[in-house]
């Protein structure tokens, strides 16, 4: 891939922010060489984090090559803020304007309820309350054909119902705009006319697609956070622009690729699984080293863990999840989103989450998270709950003197004093109360992650994990050995490998576009001509994201005549035209028996959806570090307590820095491999082996 920034001597920053730290890497090019940092988050003002872990970075890139300054080229972001605001509710005054008799579709949704025997069920609350919304008289039939004519007295009524309502964002969602979006464009040229300063959303540039009550779920979350994180992006560009002046910024978006600044302004729904988007392609890059085809991409920070399946280097991408539920793990009780995201489940806690005894005296881990203010209680800033954290300094898998290279000291007594008040709720010993939560937590992960390799038609046991995340390390291996998945992988700043993940990833857009027909009788002349046009959107985007050399593939979302649910295909991009229904054909059938065992004879197939991505070329990169912390010479190792659930007591174990073991050196488990941003827990036996490019290879031996 080429891109403008990459010249010799240059330097890339990616900084992302987390639910309990904010985590920055620069890697200088063409060397790969990395330095990281870490802040506690700022939820107050997220970009005084970013700001103290970009001037982290530069000192430390200046004190490490001060021959020759190197070139700041650009930052590339993940931010939280789009996923906490919707989950806050804490968004912009925003109003819909929907066509007449559509008003109420984000109450009605689908109609059904996620659990059928919860006679106390709670429906997310629709992020536009029923008064902000403004109804038009204006039709337009399946076809995109006019049926009710949209007049200048139908604006002029509309724009004065929306200056009454005082907002700050509108959400324009029309019936079958999907096709011809004529209506919503003449409303948002009207709206921004007379109402100058209001931001507008318009479901035909967010989600060309049918599904009414998801597209206008989709376009009210963006309009509902669109103020807020336009005003961020252009508060840090200005502070980037302090620290370093004409650099770029670049963000991550859920699908695993990154956009301007500009763009993600524009449609910052599309930044809601930014973060976790970029662990999975961290994973991914240290996989693509080791010539791995089938992974687990276990992240695991401090508010959840997530995981991804992905098999033959990419990982499957969704093009609809939901957001802010109610329950945390029911499907069906969050705000339905339709924009391409990696495939990932959340499956479980994270480091902050905080342990409580449930309404049936029982053990329970979150959802609630003690977060970065005030912290689990081992922070000592405040928080009085027992954590994940603090089960895991109980337990001896963290140094109390050592959490961030020593930056910051972890209060052991804290911990168990909020470990001891819990076992007494429970009325347990403290040790128990610290393994049972440590337990829970990865037996809750193997669940989740054994269930949707299961849902891919996998085998657990035929792959292997790969560790990102600041609890990432510690948890894998356990969480690895319950899913008998034989090896794991610690690739180097795993503590900060979502950022590797934004550094690695390449420039990339999605579009798509609705228009159900059967395949015997597409127009693939007005085929041909909306791809066109979305390529042609899609290229200015991504030459703003500084792309210069784009692959375009084309996919379909299709099905047979009078079926609910659609497969997945793609073909090259060249061969819409004459003789794309036999490729088309032959890659839904193909698809169809792979997943169904058989096809449905006579049946007609149709196509729903039409989606173009356009991305940069996949490398891989590799990444060494930048300052002294790898010995020449191996370092002795120490001896610590910890607990090993296999023998259910504690035991002596070997501590070694992490960069103090040679590569090719084999360690045996149990052990401890410690390094500022993370730390390595083997608590069973296994062969611990250090990669050439310093990854760590842990192979379990030791299975109940």
């Amino acid at each position: 891939m080429e891109r403008k920034s990459n010249t010799d001597n240059s330097l890339r920053v990616a900084v992302d922010i987390g639910g309990t730290f904010t985590d920055g890497v620069a890697t200088l090019y063409p060397s790969g060489d990395i330095w990281v940092a870490k802040s506690p988050t700022t939820p107050a003002d997220p970009g005084e984090a970013v700001s103290t872990v970009i001037r982290d970075l530069l000192r430390q890139v200046e004190e490490s090559v001060p021959q020759e300054t190197p070139v700041l080229a650009e930052v590339v972001h993940g931010t939280t803020l789009v996923t906490n605001t919707l989950i806050e509710r804490k968004g912009a005054r925003t109003a819909l304007v929907s066509t007449k008799g559509m008003r109420d579709v984000l109450d009605i949704g689908r109609e059904w309820r996620y659990d059928i025997y919860d006679l106390d069920i709670e429906l997310p609350k629709p992020l536009i309350d029923a008064d902000k919304r403004v109804e038009i008289d204006e039709r337009l039939n399946a076809r995109g054909d006019i049926m009710v004519e949209l007049d200048d007295e139908k604006l002029d009524a509309m724009v004065e119902g929306i200056r009454k309502l005082d907002v700050e964002s509108v959400a324009v969602s029309l019936l079958h705009s999907y096709v011809n979006t004529d209506h919503e464009k003449g409303i948002e040229a009207r709206l921004k006319k007379a109402l100058p300063n209001l931001a507008v959303s318009l479901s035909s540039d967010l989600v060309r697609e049918i599904k009414e009550f998801e597209r206008t779920s989709t376009v009210a979350a963006n309009a509902y956070v669109k103020p807020i994180v336009a005003a961020y992006l252009q508060q840090l560009e200005s502070r980037i622009e302090q620290i370093r002046g004409g650099i770029p910024l670049r963000v991550m978006v859920s699908s695993g690729g990154f956009s301007s600044a500009t763009s993600g302004a524009e449609s910052p729904i599309l930044l809601l699984e930014s973060g976790p988007a970029a662990g999975v392609l961290s994973a991914l890059n240290t996989a693509r080293q080791h010539g791995l085809n089938q992974v687990l991409a276990f992240d695991m920070g401090g508010t959840t863990a997530k995981a991804c399946v992905a098999v033959d280097g990419e990982a499957p991408i969704a093009h609809s999840f939901e957001c802010a539920r109610v329950e945390r793990f029911k499907r069906g009780s969050g705000l339905p989103i339709l924009i391409p995201s990696i495939e990932l489940i959340e499956i479980g806690a994270g480091g902050g989450s905080i342990a409580h005894r449930n309404r049936l005296g029982l053990l329970n881990i979150g959802p609630e998270s003690s977060g970065s203010v005030p912290g689990p209680a081992c922070y000592d800033r405040g928080g009085t709950s027992a954590t994940v954290t603090d089960a895991d300094l109980l337990l001896g898998y963290l140094n109390p003197d050592n959490f961030l290279g020593g930056e910051m000291k972890l209060n052991l007594k804290a911990a168990q004093d909020a470990v001891t008040q819990l076992a007494a709720s429970l009325g347990v010993e403290p040790i128990d109360a610290a393994f049972g939560i440590c337990n829970m937590v990865n037996e809750n992960m193997a669940s989740a992650a054994r269930i949707h390799i299961a849902e891919n038609g996998h085998d657990p046991r035929d792959f292997s994990m790969v560790a990102t995340g600041g609890a990432g390390p510690v948890h894998a291996v356990e969480v690895a050995r319950k899913l008998r998945i034989p090896q794991v992988l610690i690739p180097i700043a795993a503590g900060a490998g979502s950022c590797l993940g934004m550094l690695a990833a390449p420039a990339r857009i999605d579009k798509a576009w609705s228009n159900p027909q059967l395949l015997a009788d597409v127009d693939w002349s007005e085929v041909a001509e909306n791809l066109a046009v979305l390529r042609a959107q899609g290229e200015v985007e991504l030459a703003t994201a500084g792309a210069s050399d784009v692959e375009w593939a084309i996919g379909a979302e299709m099905r047979y005549y009078g079926q609910g649910a659609e497969l997945a295909v793609s073909i090259p991009y060249e061969k819409i035209g004459k003789g794309a229904d036999k490729a088309l054909l032959e890659a839904f059938e193909a698809q169809y028996e792979k997943l169904y065992g058989r096809l449905v004879p006579n049946a007609a197939p149709q196509v729903i959806t039409w989606r173009l991505v356009g991305r940069a070329p996949t490398e891989g990169h590799h990444f060494e570090w930048g300052d002294s912390r790898v010995k020449a010479e191996g370092a002795p190792s120490r001896m610590r307590r910890i607990y090993l659930p296999l023998k259910k007591d504690y035991a002596e174990v070997k501590v070694y820095d992490r960069y103090s073991v040679q590569p090719g050196q084999v360690l045996q488990g149990p052990l401890i491999l410690e390094e500022r941003e993370s730390t390595i827990v083997v608590a069973v036996g296994a062969d611990v082996t250090v990669k050439p490019d310093l990854t760590v290879s842990v192979m379990i031996k030791e299975f109940e």
